[in-house]
């Protein structure tokens, strides 16, 4: 490390290389799965290139690198561990997002599309407006007031009451 850090390029790529058997084994020591040590691998080799200047060559390298391997094995266990709490079960996911080939989840949406558009019809004209053109179409507010020649603040007034009584016919907010 001390010859790449006076700029030796073949050093700096052996010492790397060599890096990574020490780096994997600082990771599994401190629990990170299998399948993303190497995550832990490309985090620490940027940290060491990021960080490679205040490497001592007085001192030993395995310590230096194993102290930073180690720290980015904890930053991914955590990572995993605030992200984990939020993954669903497989049967659950299943359950809740069929594949995309199924006919009852086809069903579903063609009949969820039609209850929509039905309540949308429903609408007063402003609000059907509003929805139809920035909601449906995605025109901008601008292209919206343009094509319709209403108000910009009369658009958006009428866009937030028809997905306040769309939301209150779906789900019964108010």
């Amino acid at each position: 490390m001390a010859a790449a850090q006076d700029g030796d390029k073949r050093a700096y790529e052996r010492v790397l290389a060599s890096s990574v058997p020490l780096i994997r084994a600082a990771a599994r020591r401190r629990g990170v799965a299998v399948d993303t040590l190497d995550d832990v691998v490309q985090e620490t080799l940027l940290t060491v290139h990021r960080v490679r200047h205040t490497y001592d060559p007085s001192r030993s390298y395995d310590a230096w690198l194993s102290a930073i391997a180690s720290r980015r094995a904890i930053d991914t266990l955590r990572s995993h561990g605030r992200r984990g709490r939020h993954e669903l079960h497989d049967e659950r996911a299943v359950e809740v997002h069929p594949g995309v080939d199924d006919a009852t989840a086809a069903t579903e949406r063609d009949q969820d599309a039609r209850r929509l558009r039905e309540a949308i019809a429903t609408l007063p004209p402003g609000q059907r407006e509003a929805i139809e053109q920035l909601g449906l179409k995605e025109h901008s507010l601008a292209e919206a007031a343009e094509h319709t020649g209403r108000q910009p603040g009369a658009l958006k007034v009428n866009l937030h009451r028809a997905l306040k009584a769309l939301r209150t016919r779906f789900h019964g907010d108010p």
